[in-house]
């Protein structure tokens, strides 16, 4: 079957209803996922939080996706910025996972207890992640409580002395080796 661009809703409201968001939560709690943070900055303020909901979408061009919640007070600088920093995070970082995860915590506080730089976009990129991503917003998907946010990957740094991803299962924090060449 030839590749089709068209994009196919399929409505299952009765299916849908007979998933609690419960049972949902749980078993999402043993799909493992990265631990990022996902920072913006322009004319929509400097904002960030912590993410396990992103995946690369092509490389032809480079291209990954965020889902941001769109209740969370964050998501309207992402769309008003149009830019996103993407910073991998290693172990080294679990308390600043938790920090940007934190409802509590100001982005003034979040922004204050790590390092940054910026590249093309502009976006906060944390100095010593495992890997940054500099990405614009290309495109918006809404669906559920979510939008899917399609992200042009525009600069992307590495950190060669890292040793260990950070990654989120069962509800909590593991570490996984990096493996070099």
């Amino acid at each position: 079957m030839p590749h089709d661009n068209t994009v196919r809703t399929l409505l299952r409201t009765e299916e849908a209803q007979s998933v609690s968001q419960e049972d949902f939560r749980d078993a999402m709690s043993l799909l493992g996922a990265p631990v990022v943070l996902v920072t913006t900055d322009g004319p929509g303020g400097r904002q960030g939080l912590t993410v396990s909901a992103i995946s690369s979408v092509s490389d032809t061009p480079p291209t990954v996706l965020v889902c941001l919640n769109r209740g969370n007070r964050s998501h309207q600088s992402f769309l008003q910025n149009g830019v996103v920093g993407i910073s991998i995070l290693s172990p080294a970082h679990s308390q600043l996972a938790y920090s940007f995860a934190s409802r509590s915590a100001s982005a003034e506080d979040r922004f204050s207890s790590a390092t940054w730089m910026t590249r093309e976009t502009g976006s906060p990129l944390l100095s010593d992640a495992l890997v940054t991503l500099d990405c614009t917003i290309e495109a918006i998907r809404g669906t559920g409580t979510h939008d899917v946010l399609f992200c042009g990957v525009k600069a992307i740094t590495t950190n060669p002395e890292a040793e260990h991803g950070l990654a989120w299962f069962s509800r909590g924090f593991h570490h996984l080796p990096v493996k070099r060449p």
